[in-house]
């Protein structure tokens, strides 16, 4: 018994041996100029090939089946887990239905009013408006606090307070006194121009061609509106020149004013 182990021990090894030393043919061989011998060791590396590929391929397969199964029993656990909420609510899916169509359609206008520019977007302040009071409505269904809607309607609220724009005025036409209060302190505070009356100096500098003093103005003037912003160097040397001659007319005044002189 032993002699026979031994002799097939010394059989297989021969054969590992002998399989060792089979050389493939180069590659880049052309199958036409293959001997005999070598077209079958081309057809076996290739045999050999197709059933390891063949052996990955059902591997992959059996994963995929797996993958597939645990898919379809997620796709069952978020259907019941909506039906709890539906339940919850007390909604019917008519109702989740008609909400989704009335959030799908806000979101079109909100993406239509996002293709503007920002002087357009500053005409369309009322119809932002409308669209912002259009989502708070939706907001007030309980339905928007389901999964599916949760997330659109936050990112929505969002995108409508970014379509408000300030309208950039340039220019400003003084009304009266009476009736407007108009004066370069009261323009520059409008919320429309500055939202600021410390700024109207910058309106001053803007129209010395038809403002010497500050002080005064007239109806039907038409006067530039400069951009926002911090006052400029000269503006603010122009502010400081008119309140030193403020201070000092109304010393003048004063004095004049005293007794004895």
């Amino acid at each position: 018994m032993k002699k026979i182990f031994i002799l097939i021990g010394a059989i297989l090894f021969s054969s590992s041996v002998l399989s060792a030393q089979v050389v493939l043919p180069p590659a880049s061989k052309p199958d036409a100029e293959l001997t005999k011998k070598e077209a079958e060791l081309r057809i076996q590396d290739f045999q050999s090939r197709v059933a390891e590929l063949e052996t990955k391929l059902n591997g992959l397969n059996a994963k995929y089946d797996g993958i597939q199964e645990e898919l379809k029993r997620v796709n069952q656990e978020l259907l019941d887990c909506r039906d709890e909420i539906r339940k919850m609510l007390g909604v019917s899916e008519a109702e989740i239905d008609a909400f989704g169509q009335k959030l799908g359609v806000l979101e079109g206008k909100v993406r239509a009013m996002k293709s503007l520019s920002d002087d357009q977007l500053a005409d369309r302040t009322d119809e932002i408006k409308a669209l912002e009071e259009e989502w708070n409505s939706l907001k007030t269904n309980k339905i928007a606090i389901m999964p599916q809607f949760f997330d659109r309607m936050v990112r929505l609220g969002r995108d409508i307070k970014g379509l408000y724009r300030e309208k950039k005025i340039n220019s400003y036409t003084v009304g009266t006194w009476a009736i407007d209060k108009d004066c370069l302190w009261n323009i520059s505070g409008k919320m429309e121009i500055y939202g600021d009356p410390f700024q109207w100096p910058k309106i001053w500098q803007a129209n010395t061609d038809q403002i010497r003093n500050p002080d005064i103005i007239h109806p039907g003037q038409i006067l530039k509106i400069p951009a926002k912003g911090p006052k400029t160097p000269e503006e603010l040397k122009a502010e400081r020149r008119y309140w030193r001659n403020k201070r000092a007319a109304a010393a003048k005044e004063a004095e004049s004013a005293t007794p004895g002189n």
